[in-house]
């Protein structure tokens, strides 16, 4: 079969690699349809590079059609369609009971000190083969498959594996509510679908991003947005006079380690990923430091007693947190892993709708075929050509 591969630092390839098999009774195969390009895909493009192995496939965010099931897959059969979560998770653990199936016993990576196994994400999370390929192997299929129905195309669903969920439990941790106020740091695919999931439920949103084209994405969907370049360091005062003085009562920070604004960790992270990775990866999980400026922005401009709900992903060990701010200020803070089938059912129950509440049918802004991977790779990191969503067509 034909699949995306890390071959090394901006480094992505399409290989013929072997088909996947039935390895452990809990698992089946499917056909791969539809599946994403995620913003954390390009970690592992770069920063996170001492954790991967050449020829490694990537990708997390599949769906399909089953092909052939083990022997204890016992509510799936060949020919469903089906949407595969990113994370890795049995459902019968003591962790996947409380509904943090990203943190799933039985598949935690021990040796790294990290939680469950992830789809197409590095030494780090497993390293299981990923979804940006032509066949999929889905471990605990009876469990993480989710069955949708037939009809509607596969834009209304694929964002089941880690879009939707994670910007539905961006917006679950920032609890607000009908009238209350929520900042979104970054209009990228999580940042927008968050603004969209809280603008459904009666929230004023404030984005803040960079681009003028992401801006007016989430304009068109009815909420109030700020350039970041334009307000500089006076974004946090922008979003007080939007909120009676008092700030955000909770902030959404989309972004992660990929923000702007802090040149010299950005060139830190280039020098490692060029180490051996003996080298790299001790410091990457022990001394490494993130891009803080979209989490610093967020400690300002969230209101006192408000809370701050981190999406983006961070991978440093020693960054500066202002403890002082954040305890006089007594901000919550919540954050982690999307715990997809914790909120899977709430959120298909909405895609089930004649009305396209959310608008998934038209978010991706690029159908490509599995072959153009390594360009899309390239121009989703440079914010090329108005890409925000990349869906790829095996």
């Amino acid at each position: 079969m034909r699949a995306v591969t890390w071959q090394g630092p901006k480094q992505i390839s399409v290989e013929d690699v072997p088909d996947p098999i039935i390895k452990e009774p809990t698992d089946a195969i499917i056909k791969v349809t539809t599946t994403g390009l995620c913003g954390s895909d390009l970690h592992l493009y770069e920063p996170l590079s001492p954790f991967m192995t050449p020829g490694d496939i990537v990708g997390h965010e599949p769906m399909g059609i089953v092909q052939e099931v083990g022997a204890e897959v016992t509510d799936l059969r060949p020919g469903d369609r089906v949407v595969i979560p990113f994370n890795v998770s049995c459902g019968t653990c003591w962790m996947c009971a409380q509904g943090l199936q990203s943190q799933c016993e039985t598949t935690q990576n021990k040796e790294h000190g990290t939680g469950a196994s992830l789809l197409g994400y590095s030494k780090l999370y497993g390293q299981v083969d990923g979804g940006q390929a032509e066949y999929l192997r889905v471990p605990f299929a009876g469990y993480g498959a989710i069955k949708v129905p037939e009809g509607p195309p596969d834009d209304r669903f694929v964002f089941l594996s880690d879009v939707l969920p994670t910007a539905w439990q961006a917006v679950e941790y920032a609890g607000v509510g009908p009238g209350e106020s929520l900042l979104v740091l970054g209009a990228g695919p999580i940042g927008d679908m968050a603004a969209r999931i809280a603008l459904h439920r009666g929230v004023q949103v404030i984005v803040a991003d960079r681009l003028p084209e992401r801006l007016a994405r989430v304009a068109a969907r009815g909420a109030d947005t700020i350039n970041v370049d334009e307000a500089h360091k006076e974004l946090a005062e922008r979003v007080r006079s939007m909120t009676g003085g008092r700030g955000a009562d909770a902030v959404i920070d989309a972004v992660g380690m990929e923000a702007h604004g802090s040149p010299l960790v950005e060139m830190t992270q280039k020098v490692v990923g060029m180490l051996p990775d003996a080298i790299a990866q001790p410091f990457m999980k022990h001394a490494s430091v993130d891009r803080m400026a979209a989490l610093s922005t967020a400690f300002e401009a969230v209101r006192r007693g408000g809370t701050v709900s981190i999406a983006g992903v961070y991978g440093g060990a020693v960054d500066p947190i202002p403890m002082m701010q954040l305890f006089d200020k007594q901000v919550e803070l919540r954050m982690g892993q999307a715990n997809v089938r914790r909120w899977s059912d709430d959120i298909l129950a909405l895609l089930r709708q004649d009305e396209d509440v959310l608008g998934v049918e038209s978010f991706a802004t690029h159908h490509l075929p599995l072959d153009a991977a390594p360009r899309a790779y390239a121009d989703f990191r440079a914010k090329a050509d108005g890409m925000v969503k990349v869906l790829f067509q095996p």
